[in-house]
């Protein structure tokens, strides 16, 4: 003796799975492809940005030590990459915070 405790009975079970097999997407619900850059592109061209910035502010270092530029050049470029090592540091803590997160998520 089997006790059904489904309010629901088999037969419409059934009916609903036929069913759901002829539904068929809508192409308005799909996410439109954007022809922006990918992030690893973004992060890539950020990064380089980065790179040509403290290239410039060594370069204006240097001709600073040699005597060609003023101090208030010098003072600007060394201010200009700060600012961008600051962001650049601030960038990667994020990225390991965030791979910290993914770590301790449960599988």
């Amino acid at each position: 003796m089997t006790i059904s405790t489904s309010m629901i009975s088999p037969n419409a079970v059934q009916g609903a799975y036929r069913n759901s097999k002829d539904l068929v997407a809508d192409a308005s619900l799909k996410p439109e492809k954007t022809e922006g850059q990918s992030f690893s592109e973004m992060l890539s061209s950020a990064s380089a940005r980065v790179i040509s910035s403290i290239n410039e502010a060594d370069t204006v270092m240097e001709a600073g030590l040699k005597g060609e530029l003023d101090t208030q050049q010098i003072v600007e470029a060394t201010m200009a990459l700060e600012s961008s090592v600051t962001v650049a540091v601030s960038v990667r803590d994020k990225f390991v915070a965030a791979y910290q997160e993914i770590l301790r998520m449960p599988i």
